[in-house]
Parts: structure tokens; sequence; C-alpha cells
């Protein structure tokens, strides 16, 4: 039996993440180990590394990119392969994957966030209503919906900020995710935000609803994957969740590439998740 390690939170993180391992048990088997993440131990002697619970790393980055320095010094056979998941850490991928063609979220970075950058981010952007959150962020952490009349929130100000504009389709129709596991499509869902909030994450009210996803939307995943692949000259991506929104004209726009540790939500797949445990499966065999 192969040995495989999971990847999870720091032992003192808020957020559950019983339902993800139970998952991975039934499909991977009894005897994977879960290490967390800030603190793994040895990882030498295992046949895969998955950091698919690795959740809360944007808290500590520094420590992140030191766990990923030592998966490549150590040669250690992690997936997705750590040049990946360092890319995936900052969101300014989404400038690189705009700038390849594909069809994202418009997007602006600036290093000291203030009044006068945001007013320029809402003539760019041409939207009055505006996401800020941090580049490196899960969980909708430090995550802010701004109107035309709202001051900039304290903890945002001088802060390097990711700045887009909000398209209201992720309150009426949803944001749509789609998983990808070993390039071969799984199953999708749409995630919907509590009544007047934005956010979709299940710990601010949100909801999840199984769906058939759109031909538009698979061409959207599949040329992000596709695009990634190409920049990162990384060979095929095992794992991944890329979620997107409807713009004003309807048109799919990415608004993250989730490579390293996003939920899966296998409860939802047709198969139970066996498409995914066939990719682990070959990715440990090779």
């Amino acid at each position: 039996m192969p040995k495989i390690a999971i990847l999870t939170p720091a032992p003192d993180y808020y957020e559950d993440w019983s339902v993800p391992a139970a998952d991975y048990r039934r499909l991977l088997g009894e005897g994977i180990t879960f290490r967390s993440w800030t603190n793994p131990g040895d990882l030498s002697g295992f046949d895969l590394i998955l950091p698919l619970i690795a959740w809360g790393y944007q808290r500590d980055c520094a420590a992140w990119l030191a766990l990923l320095d030592r998966i490549e010094t150590e040669s250690l056979p992690v997936v997705n392969a750590a040049k990946v998941l360092r890319w995936n850490t900052d969101k300014a991928y989404l400038i690189e994957l705009a700038d390849a063609g594909v069809a994202t979220t418009p997007t602006l970075i600036r290093e000291s966030l203030n009044d006068t950058a945001l007013a320029n981010a809402r003539e760019i952007l041409g939207n009055q209503r505006l996401v800020v959150k941090p580049p490196i962020s899960g969980g909708a952490d430090g995550t802010f919906l701004i109107g035309p009349s709202d001051p900039l929130p304290a903890e945002a100000i001088g802060q390097r900020m990711l700045i887009q504009p909000f398209l209201p389709a992720i309150a009426e129709e949803g944001e749509y995710s789609l998983f990808y596991f070993g390039g071969k499509y799984s199953h999708a869902i749409t995630k919907h935000p509590a009544k007047g909030d934005f956010r979709v994450q299940e710990q601010f009210g949100g909801e999840e609803r199984g769906v058939d996803a759109p031909t538009d939307a698979k061409a959207l995943a599949e040329a992000a994957l596709t695009a990634t692949e190409g920049l990162l000259q990384s060979g095929p991506i095992l794992y991944a969740r890329i979620d997107m929104v409807r713009d004003g004209d309807g048109i799919f726009r990415l608004m993250e590439l989730e490579l390293i540790e996003p939920s899966l939500f296998l409860g939802f797949a047709a198969d139970a998740g066996a498409i995914f445990a066939k990719a682990i499966a070959g990715a440990v065999s090779k």
C-alpha cells in the first residue's frame, strides 16, 4: 500500500477539516497520514505528499514558502509540484493568465492601497463597487466590498492589495466552481452568498449546489489549466478547482485558480470521487 501524507492546518486553526479528511480516507485508504503543514516532521518516507488541507498558509506565508523551499531541496514527491504551489500562492497569477489570453476578472494590484489608488482603480476598471483583498489570501480573509461612498477599511490601508470590480452575477447566479483531476473533468457546483453578503464561503452563510457545467465554463477552465501548464512548464496539473463568474455581458471570467488546498466538494461528484482517486493512484505509480 502506498504511503501518502496529506498536509493539514495548524493544530489551533479554527475551521473544521474533518469532512475532507473523511473523503480522503474513504478514497485513498485508512493508511494515509495527516501532518500539519506548520510542523510536518520527516516527510522523506512517503510515496506522495498532498497539501490538500494546508489551510491557513496565508496567515504565515514566510513559513509556507520555507516549506516549499524544503520540499524542493529534499526532492520530496509533492503534487501539485512545488513550483505550481509557489506560483499559485500569490493571486498576481491572474495577471499572468490574462496576459496569456485567459478571460479573467479584471485585476489590479496596488503595492500600498490608499484613497488615491482606489479612485484610480475605479477609473481604470469602470466600476464604482470594488472587491479588495490581499493577493495572498484564503477563505475571504481580509476581503472587502467597497461601494462608492465607503471608506477604506483600516486594515487595508497601506497594504499590498488586489482590486477587482464587483460582478453582480455572483449574487444572482452564483460563482461556478469546476473540478479537474488528472486533466479530466469531474464535477461542478455553484456557490451562493447569503442574502446581503458577497462572500460565498460557508462560514459567512454561503451555500453550494450541484450543477452541470456549461460548455463555455468548461472551455474557460481548460484554457486556464492549459495556460498554467504552459507558463510553468509543469506538466499536467493533478488537481484543480477553477472558480469563475459571469460578467455583465454573460461571459465567464476566471476569479481564482485553486491548485493548493481547495475544498473539492467530492460529495457533489457523480462518481463520489473515483476520478480523483484514480488521478492520485496514477501519481503514486510514476
